[in-house]
Protein backbone atom coordinates (compact mmCIF):
# COMPACT_ATOMS: atom_id res chain seq x y z
CA UNK A 1 0.00 0.00 0.00
CA UNK A 2 1.40 2.87 -0.98
CA UNK A 3 1.89 6.31 1.37
CA UNK A 4 -0.37 9.03 0.09
CA UNK A 5 1.70 12.42 0.17
CA UNK A 6 1.48 14.89 3.55
CA UNK A 7 0.10 17.30 0.90
CA UNK A 8 -2.87 15.15 -0.55
CA UNK A 9 -4.15 14.98 3.35
CA UNK A 10 -7.39 17.62 3.60
CA UNK A 11 -7.14 20.03 5.85
CA UNK A 12 -10.61 19.10 8.17
CA UNK A 13 -11.27 22.66 8.81
CA UNK A 14 -10.92 23.68 5.21
CA UNK A 15 -12.39 20.89 3.17
CA UNK A 16 -14.88 19.23 4.82
CA UNK A 17 -13.40 16.52 6.14
CA UNK A 18 -15.82 14.07 8.14
CA UNK A 19 -13.47 11.70 10.36
CA UNK A 20 -14.37 8.58 12.54
CA UNK A 21 -17.20 7.61 10.33
CA UNK A 22 -16.53 4.43 10.12
CA UNK A 23 -17.96 4.44 6.38
CA UNK A 24 -15.86 3.21 3.15
CA UNK A 25 -16.55 4.79 0.28
CA UNK A 26 -20.05 4.53 -1.38
CA UNK A 27 -18.68 4.37 -5.02
CA UNK A 28 -18.41 0.74 -6.06
CA UNK A 29 -15.12 -1.45 -5.61
CA UNK A 30 -13.28 1.25 -3.74
CA UNK A 31 -12.43 0.44 0.14
CA UNK A 32 -10.78 3.45 1.00
CA UNK A 33 -12.28 5.38 4.07
CA UNK A 34 -15.64 7.74 2.99
CA UNK A 35 -14.38 10.58 4.96
CA UNK A 36 -16.35 13.20 2.67
CA UNK A 37 -19.94 13.90 1.71
CA UNK A 38 -21.35 13.94 -1.39
CA UNK A 39 -24.76 14.62 -2.46
CA UNK A 40 -26.98 12.09 -3.82
CA UNK A 41 -26.50 11.90 -8.04
CA UNK A 42 -30.11 10.01 -8.09
CA UNK A 43 -33.22 10.33 -6.70
CA UNK A 44 -35.30 13.74 -6.21
CA UNK A 45 -33.71 16.79 -5.51
CA UNK A 46 -34.52 18.22 -2.03
CA UNK A 47 -36.44 21.35 -2.18
CA UNK A 48 -37.33 21.17 1.53
CA UNK A 49 -35.58 23.20 4.06
CA UNK A 50 -32.91 21.24 4.96
CA UNK A 51 -30.42 19.04 3.41
CA UNK A 52 -30.38 16.30 1.06
CA UNK A 53 -29.22 12.98 1.15
CA UNK A 54 -25.52 12.00 1.18
CA UNK A 55 -23.53 9.55 -0.04
CA UNK A 56 -19.69 9.32 1.62
CA UNK A 57 -16.99 8.94 -1.01
CA UNK A 58 -12.77 8.93 -0.73
CA UNK A 59 -10.67 12.06 -1.75
CA UNK A 60 -9.75 10.94 -4.94
CA UNK A 61 -13.71 10.35 -5.61
CA UNK A 62 -14.88 12.97 -4.15
CA UNK A 63 -12.58 15.41 -6.02
CA UNK A 64 -13.91 13.20 -9.42
CA UNK A 65 -17.40 14.24 -8.20
CA UNK A 66 -17.20 17.44 -7.42
CA UNK A 67 -15.10 18.01 -11.14
CA UNK A 68 -18.26 16.86 -13.23
CA UNK A 69 -21.01 18.15 -10.31
CA UNK A 70 -23.78 20.57 -11.87
CA UNK A 71 -25.82 22.48 -9.38
CA UNK A 72 -28.44 22.76 -12.40
CA UNK A 73 -28.70 19.14 -13.23
CA UNK A 74 -32.58 17.78 -13.65
CA UNK A 75 -33.75 21.40 -13.16
CA UNK A 76 -36.29 23.47 -15.64
CA UNK A 77 -34.86 26.85 -17.59
CA UNK A 78 -37.68 28.26 -15.34
CA UNK A 79 -36.03 26.83 -12.27
CA UNK A 80 -32.49 27.37 -13.26
CA UNK A 81 -33.63 31.25 -13.71
CA UNK A 82 -35.29 31.79 -10.38
CA UNK A 83 -32.30 30.30 -8.45
CA UNK A 84 -29.37 32.59 -10.24
CA UNK A 85 -31.58 35.36 -9.36
CA UNK A 86 -29.58 37.97 -6.87
CA UNK A 87 -32.64 37.81 -4.61
CA UNK A 88 -33.09 33.57 -4.45
CA UNK A 89 -34.72 32.67 -1.36
CA UNK A 90 -35.01 35.84 0.68
CA UNK A 91 -38.84 36.32 -0.26
CA UNK A 92 -39.78 33.70 1.76
CA UNK A 93 -41.83 34.69 4.85
CA UNK A 94 -40.99 34.31 8.40
CA UNK A 95 -43.06 33.50 11.11
CA UNK A 96 -43.94 36.61 13.22
CA UNK A 97 -43.48 36.47 16.89
CA UNK A 98 -46.19 35.56 19.30
CA UNK A 99 -47.88 38.63 21.24
CA UNK A 100 -48.96 35.95 23.93
CA UNK A 101 -47.42 33.60 26.76
CA UNK A 102 -43.62 33.93 27.73
CA UNK A 103 -43.48 37.38 25.26
CA UNK A 104 -45.73 39.40 27.07
CA UNK A 105 -43.71 41.76 29.21
CA UNK A 106 -44.10 42.21 32.80
CA UNK A 107 -46.03 45.03 34.50
CA UNK A 108 -44.27 47.37 36.48
CA UNK A 109 -46.31 46.18 39.48
CA UNK A 110 -44.69 42.78 39.08
CA UNK A 111 -41.62 44.45 40.02
CA UNK A 112 -40.27 44.45 43.65
CA UNK A 113 -38.57 47.89 44.91
CA UNK A 114 -37.56 47.84 48.52
CA UNK A 115 -34.60 50.03 48.06
CA UNK A 116 -37.15 52.88 45.62
CA UNK A 117 -33.66 52.31 43.19
CA UNK A 118 -36.37 52.12 40.47
CA UNK A 119 -38.91 54.42 41.71
CA UNK A 120 -36.63 57.10 42.81
CA UNK A 121 -34.82 57.19 39.38
CA UNK A 122 -38.22 57.84 37.90
CA UNK A 123 -38.90 61.02 40.12
CA UNK A 124 -35.81 62.15 39.43
CA UNK A 125 -36.43 61.67 35.51
CA UNK A 126 -39.80 63.18 36.15
CA UNK A 127 -38.32 65.86 38.07
CA UNK A 128 -36.40 67.05 35.52
CA UNK A 129 -38.51 67.32 32.27
CA UNK A 130 -39.76 70.44 31.08
CA UNK A 131 -43.10 71.82 31.55
CA UNK A 132 -42.63 73.14 27.86
CA UNK A 133 -42.62 69.35 26.90
CA UNK A 134 -38.98 69.88 24.81
CA UNK A 135 -36.60 67.35 25.55
CA UNK A 136 -33.25 68.03 27.53
CA UNK A 137 -30.12 65.92 26.53
CA UNK A 138 -27.96 65.18 28.67
CA UNK A 139 -25.48 67.87 27.64
CA UNK A 140 -28.30 70.42 27.92
CA UNK A 141 -28.88 69.36 31.67
CA UNK A 142 -24.71 70.01 32.57
CA UNK A 143 -25.07 73.05 30.61
CA UNK A 144 -27.63 74.42 32.85
CA UNK A 145 -26.16 73.29 35.31
CA UNK A 146 -22.82 75.44 34.87
CA UNK A 147 -25.28 78.23 34.02
CA UNK A 148 -27.23 78.17 37.66
CA UNK A 149 -30.48 77.72 35.56
CA UNK A 150 -33.71 75.76 36.36
CA UNK A 151 -34.60 73.15 33.46
CA UNK A 152 -37.43 75.24 32.58
CA UNK A 153 -35.64 78.38 31.58
CA UNK A 154 -37.00 79.79 28.39
CA UNK A 155 -34.49 81.87 25.95
CA UNK A 156 -35.15 84.78 27.81
CA UNK A 157 -34.12 83.67 31.04
CA UNK A 158 -31.17 81.99 29.17
CA UNK A 159 -29.91 85.07 27.51
CA UNK A 160 -30.21 87.22 30.79
CA UNK A 161 -28.31 84.58 32.82
CA UNK A 162 -25.45 84.76 30.51
CA UNK A 163 -25.25 88.33 30.69
CA UNK A 164 -25.20 88.49 34.33
CA UNK A 165 -22.49 85.59 34.45
CA UNK A 166 -20.45 87.29 31.46
CA UNK A 167 -20.07 90.49 33.71
CA UNK A 168 -19.56 89.05 37.27
CA UNK A 169 -16.14 87.27 35.26
CA UNK A 170 -14.95 89.19 32.55
CA UNK A 171 -11.88 90.56 33.36
CA UNK A 172 -12.60 94.21 32.26
CA UNK A 173 -15.08 94.02 35.03
CA UNK A 174 -12.38 92.37 37.87
CA UNK A 175 -9.79 94.90 37.50
CA UNK A 176 -8.40 92.79 34.80
CA UNK A 177 -7.74 89.97 37.12
CA UNK A 178 -7.90 86.79 34.75
CA UNK A 179 -8.29 84.41 37.77
CA UNK A 180 -11.73 83.75 36.61
CA UNK A 181 -11.36 83.47 33.05
CA UNK A 182 -11.66 79.47 32.96
CA UNK A 183 -15.26 79.94 34.54
CA UNK A 184 -16.06 82.66 31.86
CA UNK A 185 -15.06 79.88 29.21
CA UNK A 186 -17.36 77.52 30.42
CA UNK A 187 -20.36 79.91 31.06
CA UNK A 188 -19.61 80.82 27.14
CA UNK A 189 -19.69 77.17 26.02
CA UNK A 190 -22.66 76.37 28.22
CA UNK A 191 -24.56 79.20 26.44
CA UNK A 192 -23.37 78.80 22.75
CA UNK A 193 -24.39 74.92 23.11
CA UNK A 194 -27.61 75.48 24.96
CA UNK A 195 -28.53 78.40 22.12
CA UNK A 196 -28.57 75.93 19.56
CA UNK A 197 -30.63 73.28 21.39
CA UNK A 198 -34.32 72.08 20.76
CA UNK A 199 -35.30 72.63 23.98
CA UNK A 200 -34.29 76.88 23.48
CA UNK A 201 -35.59 76.91 19.85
Amino acid sequence: MSRRDPKDRPNARFHGRVEGTGRTCDEPGCDAPGEFRAPLQDGPRNRGDGPGGYRYLCLDHVRAFNAKYNFFTGMSPDEIHDAQRPYAGWERETRAFAHSGADVPPRWADFSDPLDAIGARFRERKAMERKDGKPLSGEDRRSLKVLGLDHDADRRGLRTRYSELVRKFHPDRNGGDRSMERALQEVIAAYQQLKSSPAFA
